[in-house]
Protein backbone atom coordinates (compact mmCIF):
# COMPACT_ATOMS: atom_id res chain seq x y z
CA UNK A 1 0.00 0.00 0.00
CA UNK A 2 1.43 3.45 -0.96
CA UNK A 3 1.85 5.66 2.01
CA UNK A 4 -0.71 8.38 2.35
CA UNK A 5 1.25 12.00 1.03
CA UNK A 6 2.19 14.57 3.58
CA UNK A 7 1.84 17.01 1.10
CA UNK A 8 -1.46 18.79 0.18
CA UNK A 9 -2.40 20.67 -3.23
CA UNK A 10 -2.91 24.29 -1.94
CA UNK A 11 -5.85 24.78 -4.15
CA UNK A 12 -7.85 21.36 -4.95
CA UNK A 13 -9.46 22.79 -8.37
CA UNK A 14 -8.71 20.99 -11.22
CA UNK A 15 -11.98 21.30 -12.76
CA UNK A 16 -11.60 21.12 -16.67
CA UNK A 17 -14.78 24.26 -17.14
CA UNK A 18 -15.56 26.16 -14.76
CA UNK A 19 -11.49 25.99 -14.22
CA UNK A 20 -9.84 27.33 -11.36
CA UNK A 21 -9.26 31.18 -10.33
CA UNK A 22 -6.00 32.89 -11.15
CA UNK A 23 -3.61 33.05 -8.32
CA UNK A 24 -4.10 34.93 -5.63
CA UNK A 25 -7.72 35.73 -6.40
CA UNK A 26 -10.54 36.90 -4.24
CA UNK A 27 -13.84 38.46 -4.30
CA UNK A 28 -12.22 42.12 -3.51
CA UNK A 29 -10.78 41.66 -7.16
CA UNK A 30 -14.37 42.49 -8.12
CA UNK A 31 -15.38 45.64 -5.98
CA UNK A 32 -14.88 47.71 -8.92
CA UNK A 33 -17.84 46.22 -10.62
CA UNK A 34 -20.67 48.36 -11.79
CA UNK A 35 -23.64 46.34 -10.05
CA UNK A 36 -27.25 47.34 -10.28
CA UNK A 37 -26.21 50.00 -13.59
CA UNK A 38 -27.17 48.84 -17.17
CA UNK A 39 -24.38 47.20 -19.42
CA UNK A 40 -25.67 50.02 -22.12
CA UNK A 41 -24.62 52.77 -19.31
CA UNK A 42 -21.31 54.98 -20.25
CA UNK A 43 -19.60 53.02 -17.57
CA UNK A 44 -20.90 49.61 -18.94
CA UNK A 45 -20.14 50.14 -21.90
CA UNK A 46 -16.31 51.11 -21.00
CA UNK A 47 -16.21 48.23 -19.41
CA UNK A 48 -17.76 45.83 -22.05
CA UNK A 49 -15.34 48.05 -24.44
CA UNK A 50 -12.34 47.28 -22.27
CA UNK A 51 -13.28 43.45 -21.69
CA UNK A 52 -12.56 43.05 -26.11
CA UNK A 53 -9.66 45.73 -26.16
CA UNK A 54 -7.57 43.56 -23.03
CA UNK A 55 -8.58 40.37 -24.91
CA UNK A 56 -7.15 41.80 -28.36
CA UNK A 57 -3.75 42.99 -26.51
CA UNK A 58 -3.30 40.07 -24.34
CA UNK A 59 -4.36 37.11 -27.31
CA UNK A 60 -2.89 39.11 -29.71
CA UNK A 61 -5.95 38.90 -31.76
CA UNK A 62 -4.92 40.64 -35.58
CA UNK A 63 -5.98 44.44 -36.08
CA UNK A 64 -8.34 43.92 -38.75
CA UNK A 65 -10.53 40.62 -36.79
CA UNK A 66 -13.32 42.03 -35.21
CA UNK A 67 -14.05 40.43 -31.19
CA UNK A 68 -17.27 40.41 -29.56
CA UNK A 69 -19.07 39.20 -26.34
CA UNK A 70 -21.90 36.97 -27.31
CA UNK A 71 -24.68 34.79 -25.36
CA UNK A 72 -24.56 31.44 -24.03
CA UNK A 73 -20.60 30.60 -23.62
CA UNK A 74 -19.19 28.79 -26.39
CA UNK A 75 -21.60 26.90 -27.77
CA UNK A 76 -23.52 30.21 -28.31
CA UNK A 77 -20.74 31.32 -30.54
CA UNK A 78 -19.87 28.46 -32.43
CA UNK A 79 -23.74 27.79 -32.87
CA UNK A 80 -23.81 32.13 -33.97
CA UNK A 81 -21.44 31.57 -36.59
CA UNK A 82 -23.04 28.28 -37.78
CA UNK A 83 -26.40 29.80 -38.52
CA UNK A 84 -24.80 33.06 -39.86
CA UNK A 85 -22.62 32.19 -42.07
CA UNK A 86 -22.98 28.29 -43.53
CA UNK A 87 -24.98 27.61 -46.58
CA UNK A 88 -23.03 29.06 -49.27
CA UNK A 89 -20.19 25.95 -49.48
CA UNK A 90 -19.61 22.55 -48.55
CA UNK A 91 -19.03 22.23 -45.27
CA UNK A 92 -16.41 19.82 -43.53
CA UNK A 93 -16.70 18.84 -39.44
CA UNK A 94 -13.94 17.19 -38.07
CA UNK A 95 -14.31 15.96 -34.71
CA UNK A 96 -12.54 13.40 -32.30
CA UNK A 97 -15.20 14.01 -29.14
CA UNK A 98 -17.92 15.36 -27.74
CA UNK A 99 -17.97 18.81 -28.05
CA UNK A 100 -16.66 17.65 -31.90
CA UNK A 101 -19.88 15.82 -32.59
CA UNK A 102 -21.91 18.51 -31.00
CA UNK A 103 -21.24 20.66 -33.98
CA UNK A 104 -21.90 17.31 -36.34
CA UNK A 105 -25.29 17.07 -35.00
CA UNK A 106 -26.07 20.52 -35.65
CA UNK A 107 -24.92 20.82 -39.36
CA UNK A 108 -26.71 17.42 -39.72
CA UNK A 109 -29.50 17.30 -38.07
CA UNK A 110 -30.55 21.02 -37.38
CA UNK A 111 -29.45 22.85 -40.34
CA UNK A 112 -29.62 19.54 -42.12
CA UNK A 113 -26.70 20.75 -44.85
CA UNK A 114 -25.11 17.28 -45.48
CA UNK A 115 -21.44 17.92 -44.18
CA UNK A 116 -18.31 16.11 -45.35
CA UNK A 117 -17.57 14.59 -41.61
CA UNK A 118 -14.69 13.34 -40.12
CA UNK A 119 -14.53 11.41 -36.73
CA UNK A 120 -12.93 9.20 -34.95
CA UNK A 121 -12.83 7.83 -31.79
CA UNK A 122 -11.86 9.47 -28.30
CA UNK A 123 -7.52 9.45 -28.24
CA UNK A 124 -6.90 9.30 -31.95
CA UNK A 125 -7.01 12.69 -33.89
CA UNK A 126 -8.80 12.37 -37.86
CA UNK A 127 -6.80 12.25 -41.09
CA UNK A 128 -6.49 15.88 -41.57
CA UNK A 129 -5.43 15.48 -45.12
CA UNK A 130 -8.53 14.50 -45.89
CA UNK A 131 -10.19 17.56 -45.20
CA UNK A 132 -10.40 19.65 -48.12
CA UNK A 133 -9.83 23.32 -46.55
CA UNK A 134 -9.24 24.39 -50.11
CA UNK A 135 -12.29 24.74 -51.45
CA UNK A 136 -15.09 24.35 -48.67
CA UNK A 137 -15.95 25.65 -45.27
CA UNK A 138 -14.62 23.53 -42.05
CA UNK A 139 -15.39 23.38 -38.47
CA UNK A 140 -13.26 22.00 -35.73
CA UNK A 141 -12.24 22.18 -32.46
CA UNK A 142 -8.38 23.52 -31.71
CA UNK A 143 -8.44 21.63 -28.18
CA UNK A 144 -10.75 18.89 -27.91
CA UNK A 145 -11.43 18.77 -24.19
CA UNK A 146 -13.29 15.48 -23.58
CA UNK A 147 -10.21 13.69 -24.98
CA UNK A 148 -7.47 15.70 -24.14
CA UNK A 149 -6.36 15.26 -28.00
CA UNK A 150 -5.24 19.04 -29.94
CA UNK A 151 -4.43 19.34 -33.38
CA UNK A 152 -0.43 20.55 -33.49
CA UNK A 153 -0.52 23.31 -35.85
CA UNK A 154 -2.59 25.06 -38.80
CA UNK A 155 -0.46 23.81 -41.50
CA UNK A 156 -3.56 21.30 -42.48
CA UNK A 157 -5.46 24.42 -43.76
CA UNK A 158 -4.94 26.08 -46.56
CA UNK A 159 -3.57 29.52 -46.83
CA UNK A 160 -5.36 30.26 -50.40
CA UNK A 161 -8.98 28.57 -48.94
CA UNK A 162 -12.19 29.74 -50.29
CA UNK A 163 -13.86 28.96 -47.68
CA UNK A 164 -13.92 30.25 -44.43
CA UNK A 165 -12.97 28.07 -41.34
CA UNK A 166 -14.48 28.11 -37.61
CA UNK A 167 -12.61 27.28 -34.98
CA UNK A 168 -13.82 25.95 -31.53
CA UNK A 169 -10.97 27.20 -29.44
CA UNK A 170 -12.52 27.36 -25.90
CA UNK A 171 -9.84 25.26 -24.19
CA UNK A 172 -6.98 26.23 -26.73
CA UNK A 173 -7.08 30.15 -26.49
CA UNK A 174 -4.49 31.52 -24.16
CA UNK A 175 -3.03 28.39 -23.54
CA UNK A 176 -1.63 27.14 -26.99
CA UNK A 177 -0.37 29.27 -30.43
CA UNK A 178 -3.78 29.55 -32.64
CA UNK A 179 -2.51 30.15 -36.18
CA UNK A 180 -4.76 33.56 -37.04
CA UNK A 181 -3.93 33.41 -40.44
CA UNK A 182 -5.88 29.92 -41.30
CA UNK A 183 -8.62 30.90 -39.15
CA UNK A 184 -11.73 33.27 -39.84
CA UNK A 185 -13.93 32.31 -37.18
CA UNK A 186 -12.79 31.76 -33.62
CA UNK A 187 -14.58 31.27 -30.30
CA UNK A 188 -14.26 30.43 -26.33
CA UNK A 189 -15.78 30.88 -23.20
CA UNK A 190 -14.52 32.90 -20.43
CA UNK A 191 -15.05 30.18 -17.66
CA UNK A 192 -12.16 27.73 -19.54
CA UNK A 193 -8.33 28.75 -19.57
CA UNK A 194 -8.71 32.14 -17.67
CA UNK A 195 -10.80 30.38 -15.10
CA UNK A 196 -14.04 33.36 -15.67
CA UNK A 197 -17.35 32.71 -14.89
CA UNK A 198 -19.87 30.97 -16.99
CA UNK A 199 -22.43 32.12 -19.71
CA UNK A 200 -20.50 34.61 -21.53
CA UNK A 201 -18.99 33.81 -24.93
CA UNK A 202 -16.26 35.37 -27.62
CA UNK A 203 -16.20 35.83 -31.04
CA UNK A 204 -13.23 36.58 -33.26
CA UNK A 205 -14.01 37.37 -37.06
CA UNK A 206 -11.61 37.52 -39.32
CA UNK A 207 -12.65 40.08 -42.40
CA UNK A 208 -13.27 37.48 -44.89
CA UNK A 209 -15.53 36.16 -41.96
CA UNK A 210 -16.97 39.69 -42.12
CA UNK A 211 -17.92 39.73 -46.01
CA UNK A 212 -19.63 36.03 -45.70
CA UNK A 213 -21.97 37.40 -42.72
CA UNK A 214 -22.61 40.17 -45.02
CA UNK A 215 -23.08 38.20 -48.51
CA UNK A 216 -24.86 35.29 -47.03
CA UNK A 217 -28.95 34.94 -46.51
CA UNK A 218 -28.97 32.46 -44.42
CA UNK A 219 -31.56 29.39 -45.93
CA UNK A 220 -33.19 28.91 -41.93
CA UNK A 221 -34.59 31.09 -39.69
CA UNK A 222 -31.98 32.84 -37.63
CA UNK A 223 -32.52 33.28 -33.58
CA UNK A 224 -32.12 36.83 -32.21
CA UNK A 225 -29.31 35.91 -30.58
CA UNK A 226 -27.71 34.91 -33.26
CA UNK A 227 -28.50 37.63 -35.58
CA UNK A 228 -24.51 39.60 -36.46
CA UNK A 229 -25.88 41.02 -39.75
CA UNK A 230 -28.81 43.53 -40.36
CA UNK A 231 -30.04 44.48 -43.68
CA UNK A 232 -26.86 43.24 -45.21
CA UNK A 233 -23.96 44.79 -43.23
CA UNK A 234 -22.12 43.55 -40.52
CA UNK A 235 -23.55 44.74 -36.56
CA UNK A 236 -21.05 47.10 -35.69
CA UNK A 237 -21.64 47.74 -32.16
CA UNK A 238 -21.85 43.64 -31.23
CA UNK A 239 -17.94 44.09 -31.76
CA UNK A 240 -17.86 47.56 -29.43
CA UNK A 241 -19.40 46.49 -26.27
CA UNK A 242 -23.21 46.84 -27.57
CA UNK A 243 -24.31 43.09 -26.67
CA UNK A 244 -27.25 41.48 -27.98
CA UNK A 245 -28.29 40.81 -24.46
CA UNK A 246 -27.79 41.67 -20.88
CA UNK A 247 -24.36 40.27 -19.99
CA UNK A 248 -23.28 40.36 -16.01
CA UNK A 249 -21.15 42.97 -15.25
CA UNK A 250 -19.60 40.52 -12.19
CA UNK A 251 -18.91 38.16 -14.83
CA UNK A 252 -17.33 41.00 -16.96
CA UNK A 253 -15.33 42.59 -13.73
CA UNK A 254 -14.09 38.97 -12.93
CA UNK A 255 -12.62 38.68 -16.83
CA UNK A 256 -10.78 41.66 -16.57
CA UNK A 257 -9.19 40.98 -13.76
CA UNK A 258 -7.99 37.54 -15.12
CA UNK A 259 -6.65 39.74 -17.98
CA UNK A 260 -4.76 42.22 -16.03
CA UNK A 261 -3.45 39.38 -13.94
CA UNK A 262 -2.21 37.68 -17.82
CA UNK A 263 -0.81 41.28 -18.96
CA UNK A 264 1.09 41.62 -15.25
CA UNK A 265 2.34 38.03 -15.53
CA UNK A 266 4.07 38.90 -19.50
CA UNK A 267 1.19 38.24 -21.73
CA UNK A 268 0.29 35.23 -23.84
CA UNK A 269 4.14 33.85 -23.94
CA UNK A 270 3.79 33.33 -20.10
CA UNK A 271 0.36 31.95 -20.24
CA UNK A 272 1.70 29.78 -22.69
CA UNK A 273 4.46 28.77 -20.50
CA UNK A 274 2.53 27.87 -17.49
CA UNK A 275 0.25 25.58 -19.45
CA UNK A 276 2.91 23.74 -21.18
CA UNK A 277 5.13 23.60 -17.44
CA UNK A 278 1.83 22.42 -16.21
CA UNK A 279 1.24 19.79 -18.22
CA UNK A 280 4.72 18.40 -17.95
CA UNK A 281 4.46 17.52 -14.55
CA UNK A 282 1.23 15.46 -15.72
CA UNK A 283 2.98 14.12 -19.03
CA UNK A 284 6.25 13.16 -16.62
CA UNK A 285 3.87 11.38 -14.19
CA UNK A 286 2.86 9.34 -17.00
CA UNK A 287 5.98 8.12 -18.57
CA UNK A 288 7.07 7.15 -15.40
CA UNK A 289 3.80 5.66 -13.64
CA UNK A 290 2.82 2.14 -14.76
CA UNK A 291 -0.78 1.97 -13.89
CA UNK A 292 -2.04 5.07 -16.30
CA UNK A 293 -1.38 6.43 -19.72
CA UNK A 294 -2.41 9.07 -21.56
CA UNK A 295 -6.15 8.78 -23.38
CA UNK A 296 -4.37 10.72 -26.76
CA UNK A 297 -2.37 7.84 -28.59
CA UNK A 298 0.14 10.36 -30.34
CA UNK A 299 2.22 12.45 -27.94
CA UNK A 300 2.70 14.59 -30.91
CA UNK A 301 -1.41 15.70 -29.98
CA UNK A 302 -1.33 16.25 -26.23
CA UNK A 303 -3.24 18.73 -24.86
CA UNK A 304 -1.58 20.83 -22.51
CA UNK A 305 -5.06 22.10 -20.78
CA UNK A 306 -7.41 19.51 -20.05
CA UNK A 307 -5.19 16.54 -19.97
CA UNK A 308 -7.13 12.78 -20.24
CA UNK A 309 -6.12 9.84 -18.86
CA UNK A 310 -6.99 6.15 -19.11
CA UNK A 311 -5.69 3.50 -16.64
CA UNK A 312 -3.33 0.84 -17.94
CA UNK A 313 -3.09 -1.39 -15.24
CA UNK A 314 -3.06 -4.61 -16.98
CA UNK A 315 -5.19 -6.67 -13.79
CA UNK A 316 -7.70 -3.96 -13.05
CA UNK A 317 -7.66 -4.39 -17.03
CA UNK A 318 -8.27 -7.74 -17.10
CA UNK A 319 -11.42 -7.47 -15.46
CA UNK A 320 -13.40 -5.59 -17.83
CA UNK A 321 -14.55 -2.02 -18.25
CA UNK A 322 -16.94 -2.02 -15.35
CA UNK A 323 -14.28 -2.51 -13.26
CA UNK A 324 -11.67 0.18 -15.05
CA UNK A 325 -14.93 2.33 -14.88
CA UNK A 326 -15.48 1.35 -11.25
CA UNK A 327 -11.54 1.96 -10.33
CA UNK A 328 -11.63 5.41 -12.11
CA UNK A 329 -14.37 6.69 -10.57
CA UNK A 330 -12.98 5.71 -6.93
CA UNK A 331 -9.85 7.55 -7.58
CA UNK A 332 -12.18 10.34 -7.90
CA UNK A 333 -14.56 9.94 -5.75
CA UNK A 334 -11.36 9.30 -2.79
CA UNK A 335 -9.57 12.40 -3.84
CA UNK A 336 -13.08 14.58 -3.62
CA UNK A 337 -13.76 13.15 -0.40
CA UNK A 338 -10.34 14.43 0.88
CA UNK A 339 -10.19 17.91 -0.35
CA UNK A 340 -6.99 16.88 -2.40
CA UNK A 341 -8.52 17.13 -6.10
CA UNK A 342 -12.18 18.14 -7.16
CA UNK A 343 -13.91 17.26 -10.66
CA UNK A 344 -11.32 15.05 -11.87
CA UNK A 345 -13.46 12.11 -13.55
CA UNK A 346 -13.08 11.77 -17.76
CA UNK A 347 -16.20 13.61 -18.75
CA UNK A 348 -19.47 11.92 -19.23
CA UNK A 349 -19.02 10.56 -22.54
CA UNK A 350 -15.44 9.80 -22.82
CA UNK A 351 -13.74 6.51 -22.18
CA UNK A 352 -13.53 5.61 -18.31
CA UNK A 353 -10.57 7.39 -16.35
CA UNK A 354 -9.52 11.28 -15.20
CA UNK A 355 -9.57 14.50 -16.31
CA UNK A 356 -6.84 17.57 -14.64
CA UNK A 357 -7.33 20.87 -15.91
CA UNK A 358 -3.49 22.22 -16.85
CA UNK A 359 -4.39 25.89 -17.80
CA UNK A 360 -2.06 28.76 -16.82
CA UNK A 361 -4.91 29.87 -13.49
CA UNK A 362 -3.10 26.35 -12.41
CA UNK A 363 -0.22 26.61 -9.99
CA UNK A 364 2.39 23.89 -11.14
CA UNK A 365 3.03 23.10 -7.15
CA UNK A 366 -0.12 22.28 -6.81
CA UNK A 367 0.06 19.85 -10.04
CA UNK A 368 3.38 18.62 -8.10
CA UNK A 369 1.71 17.76 -4.82
CA UNK A 370 -1.30 15.84 -6.67
CA UNK A 371 0.13 13.41 -8.43
CA UNK A 372 1.45 11.47 -5.45
CA UNK A 373 -1.93 11.17 -4.14
CA UNK A 374 -3.28 9.90 -6.89
CA UNK A 375 -1.09 6.83 -6.78
CA UNK A 376 -1.92 6.50 -3.34
CA UNK A 377 -5.62 6.67 -4.51
CA UNK A 378 -5.17 4.27 -7.13
CA UNK A 379 -3.38 1.76 -4.55
CA UNK A 380 -6.59 1.71 -2.45
CA UNK A 381 -8.31 0.52 -5.29
CA UNK A 382 -6.22 -1.71 -6.24
CA UNK A 383 -6.37 -3.26 -3.18
CA UNK A 384 -9.95 -3.34 -2.66
CA UNK A 385 -9.65 -5.68 -5.77
CA UNK A 386 -7.54 -7.78 -3.99
CA UNK A 387 -9.95 -7.79 -0.60
CA UNK A 388 -12.87 -8.48 -3.05
CA UNK A 389 -11.15 -11.59 -4.99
Amino acid sequence: MTNRPATRPRVPNFSSGPCTKRPGWSLQALADAPLGRSHRSAIGKAKLKQAIDLTRTVLQVPADYRIGIVPASDTGAVEMAMWSMLGPKTVEVVAWEAFGLEWVTDALKELKIAPRVHVSEYGILPDLSAVDTKHNDVIFTWNGTAAGVRVPNGDWIAADREGITICDATSAAFAMPLDWAKLDVVTFSWQKVMGGEAAHGMIVLSPRAVARIESNVPAWPVPKVFRMAKDGKLIEGIFKGDTINTPSMLAVEDYLDTLKWAQELGGLPALHARADANARVIHDWVARTPWIGHLAADAGTYSNTGVCLVITDPDVLARGDTVVGAVAKGIADTLDREGIAYDIGAYRDAPAGLRIWCGGTVERADLEALTPWLDWAFAAEKAKLAKAA
